[in-house]
């Protein structure tokens, strides 16, 4: 099955301990309103997956290192498509979810949200724009459910729980999506990891000398198997990001205010 997703699910034979880390790790962390995460990329923008945006209100607050934040609007790609409950509908039925797949990859599930207040206290987060992410590896974080890959995650929750960060090697990028693979022991980076349930927008970071520059999302998953019996998180899942260096272009003319073609606000 595709599912929306991220966190961070961990290596089977490595303590969980090791994953965990303080939220000074990375205070450009965003908390979306309920689940869901983003990152600051300026004083007074924030970036996320639009599936974090509720579907019939715009969210009035977030959390940055631990401060509530005040939302000015939000800006959603109009390439975003909500998945369709019909679709949900038949992937439920029959346990098969290749259309939900496709569905998801045709989606550009990007959105900006602009702060009432410059945020003073951090700093922001910079982009990564090179093409070249494939065999460069990532460093993902998130507070959303966990697991190891022997066993996965509950896909019931719970879907918000300790600070985590992982690790994995970009396997693929094009278009609007990187993914990469949760590999098995010994084939697996000392930690490595994979999205979990319940973190959505969360950094897929590049280091580039001393920086971690942005350059993914969390957005979809694949899980193998019945989507009534599946559980998220096994090795062998690959996890997909939306992919920063190809939204540059529409990032920048948001954040500048400049007339858009390509941006709505909800």
């Amino acid at each position: 099955m595709a599912s929306t997703a991220s966190a961070v699910v961990i290596r089977h034979d490595v303590d969980d301990a090791r994953y965990r880390v303080p939220a000074s790790e990375f205070p450009a962390l965003v908390d979306m309103p309920g689940e869901g995460h983003g990152v600051l990329i300026a004083p007074q923008w924030v970036i996320t997956a639009a599936h974090t945006i509720p579907r019939h209100s715009e969210p009035r607050k977030i959390v940055i290192n631990g401060v509530t934040r005040d939302v000015e609007r939000v800006v959603v790609h109009p390439g975003y498509k909500m998945l369709p409950q019909e679709l949900i509908d038949q992937a439920m039925a029959s346990g098969e979810a290749m259309l939900i797949v496709a569905f998801l990859a045709s989606s550009d599930d990007i959105a900006l949200v602009k702060l009432t207040q410059p945020v003073t206290d951090l700093a922001p987060v910079a982009i990564f724009r090179q093409s070249d992410e494939p065999g460069r590896v990532v460093k993902i974080v998130g507070k959303g459910a966990t697991g190891s890959g022997a066993n996965g995650h509950d896909p019931r929750g719970p879907n918000r729980t300790e600070l985590r960060r992982a690790f994995n090697e970009v396997s693929s990028a094009y278009d609007r999506w990187l993914c990469y693979v949760f590999d098995e022991p010994p084939s697996a980076l000392p930690l490595e990891g994979v999205l979990g349930n319940g973190d959505s927008g969360g950094p897929a970071l590049i280091q580039i000398e001393d920086h971690w520059l942005l350059a993914g999302l969390a957005s979809w998953k694949v899980v193998q198997g019945n989507v009534m019996t599946a559980r998220p998180g096994r090795y062998g899942q690959v996890a997909c990001n939306v992919r920063m260096s190809h939204y540059i272009e529409w990032i920048e003319g948001v954040m500048s205010d400049r007339p858009q073609n390509a941006a709505s606000a909800l």
